[in-house]
């Protein structure tokens, strides 16, 4: 989740709205890769989630963090909730989940370095306050009931709202987690393409990337649970966003997406001021509820396009929001996968060939189809394992067309990112097929042993 953001003065005409999200464009040369990971903390000895405080908890381990490697604090009403350090932010989800907003970085290569970097400050901590963290897409034995709430007054005026909007929306709020990676764009019709293919083809990345068929101690039926909890959320703030693919596609038309999505709070004074359902359009004109007589600034819309989750996203980049967390090499490898996809025009324009002529319904289809089965999926004579086959190796192409060296220009791309994908491709197994196989098999129903075997 995001924290307060710093967008701007005063609103002084609709044009802004449009204006703030076309000053995200940016010159090839200038794009940034930002990964951002979630994981699920836990107390060593009794499995169960750890707590905001304590000697083991969330408190402890951003009190190491900072004291240790060197983060600025973020704190509200007391509290510590965050850190950051040289453009990367350390953020809390709601149940406690811990996660890494990367820094804006050049490579695939660089961000898996501060990918590896950040776990293993993680770990330093976490084996000193006896507690450990897992990448899964779901919390596969917890109940509600177990997860703690953050203090965060974000969090607060969400939790009640969800529960009235939608059959899922606490679920993902305390027991989900998910790796994304953000990109940027060159111009309005730039973004469109994008945001079309990322889409189109988010589907795929949550089949690959399935990891949660596990919820409250038991198979759910799902390879990829945490993108059935977001099908069932807040229809009026998810979704494949089906306009995207309609004519005359750009910055304003998204405007209008975002400011009939109902507000969850206003930030003022290090506080958040309650505006549940209320209307950012009339906000614009000065009769909100919960502020009378008062105006937005561009802070406040930046703050509300963060209250929009779409499977891909736009603020002045684009968020990539499919896939489920999971394993180390993952966390590296989504983003090698859409780097690939969207960073290089001839991928991105055979990405778009592919999907061009699919209806909503195709779209919404394979999305249902990928939670459900994975890379067996298959919707619309569209078979799932035959679509991911194509599209990593557009990816592949991608990076190899970027030629981005590492390791000091011993390796000469960022294609080795993407082989623990080529192996679910190989294999027709992804993360959430092994540990079903492993529940069925050596651990003989024991779910509690996922935590000793796929810990970071």
């Amino acid at each position: 989740m995001s924290i307060p953001q710093s967008g701007g003065g005063p609103i002084e005409h609709f044009g802004q709205l449009a204006e703030y999200m076309a000053s995200g464009c940016k010159p090839k040369d200038d794009w940034r890769i930002g990964t951002e990971h979630e994981k699920f903390g836990y107390c060593k000895d009794s499995l169960l989630p750890i707590p905001y405080d304590g000697t083991r908890s969330i408190r402890a381990m951003l009190e190491g963090m900072r004291d240790r490697f060197g983060w600025a604090p973020v704190e509200e009403q007391g509290n510590i909730i965050g850190l950051n350090k040289d453009r990367a932010n350390i953020s809390l989800e709601p149940g406690g989940q811990f996660e890494l907003s990367g820094a804006p970085l050049e490579t695939v290569h660089q961000t898996c370095d501060e990918v590896n970097t950040h776990l293993a400050e993680v770990r330093a901590i976490a084996d000193q306050i006896g507690v450990g963290f897992i990448g899964l897409g779901a919390a596969p034995i917890w109940t509600h009931e177990d997860m703690p709430l953050m203090p965060k007054g974000r969090y607060k005026l969400m939790d009640s709202y969800m529960q009235a909007v939608g059959t899922h929306g606490t679920q993902m709020m305390r027991r989900t987690c998910t790796v994304q990676v953000n990109l940027d764009f060159a111009s309005e019709a730039d973004m469109v393409q994008k945001m079309r293919v990322a889409l189109a083809l988010q589907p795929v990345a949550t089949a690959l990337f399935a990891n949660s068929p596990f919820f409250e101690g038991k198979p759910n039926g799902h390879k990829s649970w945490r993108s059935r909890i977001w099908r069932d959320l807040d229809p009026a703030r998810t979704g494949m966003l089906p306009f995207f693919f309609e004519e005359g596609m750009g910055f304003e038309r998204y405007v209008d997406y975002v400011l009939d999505v109902p507000m969850y709070f206003v930030f003022r004074d290090g506080k958040y001021i309650n505006a549940l359902g209320q209307s950012f359009r009339d906000f614009l004109s000065g009769q909100l509820p919960a502020l009378p007589g008062e105006k937005p600034t561009l802070s406040d819309w930046a703050d509300h396009m963060t209250t929009v989750f779409p499977e891909a996203r736009v603020k002045k980049f684009i968020e990539m929001r499919g896939a489920d967390g999971g394993p180390w090499r993952r966390l590296c490898a989504l983003p090698a996968f859409w780097v690939g996809l969207i960073y290089d025009q001839g991928a991105l324009d055979a990405a778009w060939d592919i999907a061009r002529n699919w209806d909503t319904e195709t779209r919404e289809g394979l999305r249902v189809a990928a939670s459900v089965d994975g890379l067996q999926a298959e919707f619309g004579g569209v078979k799932m394992h035959d679509l991911a086959r194509e599209v990593v190796a557009i990816a592949e192409s991608g990076l190899k067309a970027r030629a981005r060296p590492g390791a000091g220009g011993l390796v000469p791309d960022e294609t080795h990112f993407l082989n623990a994908l080529q192996e679910s491709i190989d294999s027709g197994k992804t993360p959430a097929d092994e540990l079903l196989d492993k529940y069925h098999g050596d651990w003989n129903g024991d779910l509690t042993r996922i935590y000793g075997e796929y810990s970071y």
